[in-house]
Formats: C-alpha cells, sequence, structure tokens
C-alpha cells in the first residue's frame, strides 16, 4: 500500500501512477540528450509536434530513421497506426525494451538505402536523417521513401540547414555529411513529387521566413510521382 501522500492533490496521481505502471525510461539517445544538452531535447520533441500536426487524422503513417523513438508518441497521439524503422539494431533493441502496453507500435530494423517499407503507407516523416546519407544515396533514399507511399501519399523531411554548420558542434558536425540549403532540399524533393511545401525552423519556434536564417529546414512533398 502507498504510504506517501503528496501535499496538494493533484500530484497524487503522479506517486500512484509511479507505484503501479513505474517511471517511464528515456530513450538511449535521447538519455544522452538530457544529460549533455537539454534544450536540445525540446528541439527535439517540438519537430515532433510539428510532424503530429502535419499528419493529424492520417491512418497509417511510416517513421524512417526513428532513433530511440522516445518522441514517436507525439505523433501517435494525432494518428490511427504508426510504424517506425531504423537502420540501427541497438537503437531498435532499446525502443522494443520500452514498449509501453499504453503507447504500442510496430518498430523494426530496415535500412530505406536498401529498398522501400513495406506498405503502403498513407504518410511518412524522416526527421535528422537525409543530412548523414551521401550524395550518392540520397535518390536511393527518396526513392524508396516515395515508394513506401501510396499515390497520394505525403512525406515530410527534416534537417539542419546547410547554413547551419558554422554553429554546429564537433559532434554533430561528424556526421552531417549532406546538409542542404532550402532551395536544394526543395528540388530534391521536387524531383519525387509534385507539390513540395517549405518551413523553416529556429529552435523550438517554426516559421516561414528569410531560408538563410533557418537553423533547420522542413520539407513538405505533396502528389507521389513513383507509386505504383
Amino acid at each position: 500500500m502507498n504510504s506517501e501522500t503528496t501535499r496538494e492533490p493533484p500530484y497524487q496521481g503522479s506517486v500512484e501512477l509511479r507505484d503501479t505502471h513505474g517511471l517511464t525510461q528515456l530513450g538511449l539517445s535521447s538519455n544522452r540528450t538530457w544529460d549533455g544538452d537539454p534544450r536540445r531535447l525540446l528541439f527535439k520533441m517540438s519537430r515532433y509536434k510539428f510532424i503530429s500536426k502535419m499528419l493529424s487524422g492520417t491512418n497509417r503513417v511510416l517513421e524512417i530513421g526513428c532513433g530511440d523513438a522516445f518522441p514517436t508518441r507525439i505523433v501517435q497521439q494525432e494518428v490511427a497506426q504508426l510504424v517506425a524503422v531504423d537502420f540501427d539494431p541497438v537503437l531498435i533493441k532499446d525502443v522494443n525494451g520500452r514498449m509501453g502496453d499504453a503507447w504500442p507500435f510496430e518498430c523494426k530494423v530496415h535500412n530505406i538505402i536498401a529498398g522501400p517499407v513495406d506498405g503502403p503507407f498513407d504518410a511518412a516523416y524522416s526527421l535528422d536523417v537525409i543530412e548523414r546519407i551521401s550524395v550518392e544515396d540520397e535518390h536511393k533514399f527518396m526513392l524508396h521513401a516515395a515508394q513506401s507511399l501510396t499515390k497520394h501519399g505525403v512525406l515530410l523531411v527534416g534537417s539542419p540547414s546547410l547554413e547551419s554548420q558554422p554553429y554546429a558542434s564537433e559532434s554533430s558536425k561528424a556526421g552531417h555529411v549532406n546538409c542542404k540549403s532550402q532551395k536544394e532540399l526543395r528540388d530534391l524533393m521536387q524531383e519525387y513529387f509534385h507539390n513540395v511545401f517549405m518551413f523553416s525552423m529556429n529552435d523550438e519556434v517554426m516559421h516561414t521566413g528569410y531560408a538563410p536564417m533557418s537553423h533547420y529546414l522542413f520539407a513538405m512533398g505533396v502528389g507521389n510521382k513513383v507509386a505504383g
């Protein structure tokens, strides 16, 4: 029996949740971020909030390059079904090991460079992935992402901007081999989608302002050119 009672009744539910369901564990990479740069975790979750609102009401959604999938639950709140993939088995093992009964989703190992994900999906999104893929492989990434979608499927791609890189940490720069300007990202997306809409983000603030001053870019492709 719980022996602790909070002084303010609204907080008592937190104690009861701890005692009945336990405390939620941070994801593998999210824990490192929280330990070293807490603000960065806020920025990441804000990007997922944007995705969740853009895809609100969508039936079947794919996350490409989910990492530890800690913020994925934010998108789950707005869509009917979600499948997440990543090419790293260590991260997928972490995700499935923390999977909560109240927020289940399919999470599996898949390398999008090797081929599309069995679907089709009504929408897909990929955050902080394209900048880690070589220029030689970026068209495989885009082609297989688009092939995972229905004819009317939507793809959202988020990435740090090329202009932001002089201010990036050394650890970030090491993995960022393919950052793009807004125009470059739009041009790539337009090869696979009839319509592309661009957005920008600075910290947690979304805007459509002057692109070269944007730290982070979003591209939304609509009208799949390659779906069967």
